[in-house]
């Protein structure tokens, strides 16, 4: 088997026990499909295969996958983690470049706290303006959401 690229990481199968699928995915703490998708997304490069069909991985992959599941849990899209593995690769590129992306997410975050901040505050208003009493016909939070009621669509 030879080398491989992956988008950051140098995986090597030669001189070393490559892993299946499943070993792989089971190492990284992820199901079988996440390792075949991320393949399928340019996350993971297509990995050489046995004579027989199977995958065959560098354990420098299960690196890759870990790294993947690390930055989804920090919000990255996987088009952002993509471009996060692709600065490894990439000549010329710095700490910088890698800042400006985290400081990017930080940006989205915060928008989107903002956002959730609003929308708290219009479910608080709704909750305030609802006694819990009285039928369901009456609510003023369902009154709110739909002013005409359902079935008065004309």
């Amino acid at each position: 088997m030879t080398p491989y690229r992956s988008t950051g990481f140098i995986l090597h199968c030669r001189g070393m026990r490559s892993i299946g699928t499943s070993e792989l995915a089971k190492r990284a703490g992820v199901n079988v499909e996440t390792v075949r998708f991320y393949e399928r997304t340019g996350l993971l490069p297509e990995p050489p295969r046995t004579p027989s069909g199977y995958r065959r991985f560098s354990p420098d992959a299960i690196r890759v996958v870990r790294f993947v599941k690390r930055a989804q849990e920090l919000g990255f899209s996987l088009t952002e983690i993509k471009d996060l593995l692709s600065l490894r690769a990439r000549p010329g590129a710095t700490c910088e470049d890698v800042r400006r992306r985290a400081e990017a997410k930080i940006h989205d975050v915060d928008a989107k706290i903002r956002s959730l901040q609003a929308v708290r505050r219009a479910l608080k208003r709704l909750a305030a303006e609802c006694s819990g009493r009285g039928p369901v016909e009456a609510c003023p939070i369902l009154e709110r959401l739909d002013p005409k009621g359902f079935g008065n669509e004309s």
